[in-house]
């Protein structure tokens, strides 16, 4: 395991090491967070996408947006995964150093980082560094409030997981309420905030109620449904735009 991959902060919570591709292969469904984060980049923007992973939210956010996007990305294995896919990725940590010579942008995006962060305030007030005067952030952050995970407490479990809203190496939890408290008191000021499906979340497959759901082909949306309209509920993750509020030190 690459020494600098937040993958390391599951050891002793698994029973092996999590597979460093296991968050590839996202799709353009507009109920999910790739493309749900490339609606709130707009068109055309220059990106600088952190924690870029294999690449493969960022080809999406190029393919639907026509974004020019450097992404950053510590682990060696996924950074490799993102250059075979024609991605401009830098190897590394984002600090100081890293940004000293990039330029600045229309758009940070933290898909689904700033919860492997143990500092995640730091990296939204770098990100400061980086974007144009009118520039944003725009993050996807899973949702503790997730139903699945209130009914397993319910059950007096809190078991980790080798991916998902439970990825064993988060190292931080959020609801809707402490996602704007995060945004806010960093320098930010948010525009909008969507929810995700997250129809492939290990419950969907796991509890009983959704694995026998009949017909079946009403699963998918019913899941939509629900996280639509009860999103604090039902939403897997929280999609963020926010706009420069102030000036950060």
């Amino acid at each position: 395991m690459n020494a600098a991959s937040p993958d390391q902060h599951a050891s002793g919570f698994l029973a092996a090491a999590p597979d460093p591709l296991r968050y590839d292969g996202h799709t353009k469904d507009p109920a999910e967070a790739a493309a749900m984060v490339a609606a709130l980049v707009g068109p055309s923007a220059r990106v600088l996408d952190v924690g870029c992973g294999t690449g493969s939210v960022s080809k999406i956010i190029v393919e639907i947006t026509g974004a020019e996007l450097t992404g950053i990305e510590p682990d060696s294995q996924r950074a490799a995964v993102a250059r075979a896919r024609g991605i401009n990725v830098i190897q590394g940590l984002f600090d100081e150093k890293i940004i000293a010579d990039l330029g600045k942008f229309d758009v940070v995006v933290f898909a689904d980082v700033l919860e492997h962060l143990p500092d995640p305030s730091s990296a939204l007030r770098l990100a400061h560094r980086v974007l144009k005067p009118n520039g944003a952030v725009v993050a996807s952050i899973p949702n503790i409030a997730h139903w699945s995970v209130r009914l397993d407490l319910l059950r007096g479990r809190f078991d980790y997981q080798p991916y998902g809203i439970m990825d064993a190496t988060h190292l931080r939890w959020f609801t809707e309420k402490s996602v704007r408290g995060l945004f806010e008191s960093s320098g930010y000021q948010i525009e909008r905030i969507d929810h995700t499906a997250g129809i492939l979340l290990p419950a969907y497959q796991e509890y009983f109620l959704w694995r026998h759901f009949r017909p079946r082909r009403y699963r998918i949306p019913a899941v939509h449904f629900l996280a639509r309209h009860f999103p604090r509920l039902f939403g897997c993750q929280h999609v963020v735009r926010a706009c420069r509020k102030q000036a950060v030190a």
